[in-house]
């Protein structure tokens, strides 16, 4: 089954087959290996020996995104008031709505921004935002909205939020591994957070954040919790040894991933797996275009990891059905949508590449026809 999805994405048989052993996470000589595998990827982030920490956590990209508000953002001082402090959060999307839900439950003040689901966020809505509320600390970004498939860069937005001496928490789970991340030019980042299971091509499991240190040892107790602290996580492995868990790790997932950013050096790094998922976008934009289907966003806008596109205008159209009929023709792509039209989601990412897209989309055609579907 060919999986066109934002994540879990396809892998490679090596990458798996670096999972299929047991492993004693306890033992020094893999607490060694996950130590080197967060070296690994505190330098891919740009992050610097002594300045900056990756630290993992089990469970999906929300459980990181949790962790990072509950250590770096004040909770509210009068729950329920309008008392000041906080974060604030672009409606960019789906996974911006999980994060105010996320923040929310966790206590913390949230200012929603709204901005249009179809442009990159402009720089001067932050700037306003922050001018207006000078008591809030944080601004919560998602980098690539899966929901829409756009792509909010943090180079021009990090720039205003450094100005204002905020801080920013950097949702980059489907962008990290393709996508620029350089934490160290990016001082006002508190967390860039991200997964194993999407651009760098491994196993879920797990999720990672790479902070600076400084910061950790500032908000060291602040959390409200103690699975979600991310300064006891930094604090454990200053104690116990670097790689050492403070509870049971998903440590197949993390020998996978070790294989998986193999692959990633092997085949240039962030910059050539960003042009191979480029070249795939296009060859899915212009499949879909050669079905009678529209995209959701102009080419210009589209970003690299997943597209939305209309779903054709038909009484028969129904997603679910699609779904199962591509199905049949070797294909998975997401069974839900984001976008108030009707829609479907198709995932550019994985351990796929041109011709795996051209396979899929004479799939989605054949679907289409069987469907009464195809204009």
């Amino acid at each position: 089954m060919l999986l066109l999805i934002p994540g879990p994405v396809m892998t490679h048989a090596d990458v798996r087959a670096a999972a299929n052993r047991d492993i004693a996470p306890w033992d020094h000589a893999v607490r060694g290996e996950i130590g080197s595998l967060l070296n690994r990827l505190r330098i891919l982030a740009g992050g610097i020996e002594g300045i900056h920490a990756a630290l993992p956590l089990p469970g999906s990209g929300h459980f990181i995104i949790e962790a990072a508000i509950r250590t770096f953002v004040p909770p509210a001082k009068d729950q329920g008031q309008d008392a000041g402090g906080g974060i604030l959060i672009p409606g960019s999307g789906q996974y911006a709505q999980r994060m105010m839900r996320l923040a929310r439950a966790a206590g913390r003040r949230v200012v929603a921004l709204d901005v249009p689901l179809d442009q990159p966020l402009d720089p001067a809505l932050v700037d306003a935002a922050f001018t207006a509320d000078p008591t809030l600390t944080h601004l919560g970004m998602v980098y690539s909205e899966t929901s829409t498939g756009i792509i909010h860069g943090p180079q021009a937005v990090g720039a205003v939020v450094r100005k204002h001496g905020r801080r920013m928490i950097l949702d980059a789970v489907s962008a990290f591994g393709a996508l620029p991340a350089n934490i160290a030019a990016h001082p006002e980042i508190d967390a860039l957070v991200f997964t194993p299971n999407k651009c760098l091509e491994g196993l879920p499991g797990f999720s990672l954040c790479v902070s600076p240190i400084a910061r950790l040892l500032e908000r060291q107790g602040h959390a409200d919790s103690w699975s979600f602290d991310l300064a006891d996580l930094y604090q454990n492995g200053l104690e116990n040894g670097h790689g050492a868990a403070r509870f049971t790790p998903p440590i197949q997932p993390m020998a996978a991933l070790h294989t998986a950013l193999d692959r990633l050096d092997a085949e240039g790094g962030p910059p050539a797996r960003l042009r191979r998922y480029q070249d795939n976008m296009a060859t899915l934009y212009d499949g879909m275009l050669a079905l009678g289907l529209k995209p959701c966003l102009p080419r210009a806008l589209q970003g690299p990891i997943i597209m939305n596109v209309l779903a054709p205008e038909s009484d028969k159209w129904d997603l679910q059905v699609f779904v199962e009929t591509l199905k049949r023709h070797g294909v998975l792509i997401s069974n839900f949508r984001n976008t108030d039209a009707p829609s479907m989601r198709i995932g550019a990412i994985g351990a796929i590449d041109r011709a795996d897209i051209e396979k899929a989309v004479l799939a989605m055609g054949r679907a289409l026809d069987e469907l009464g579907l195809r204009r």
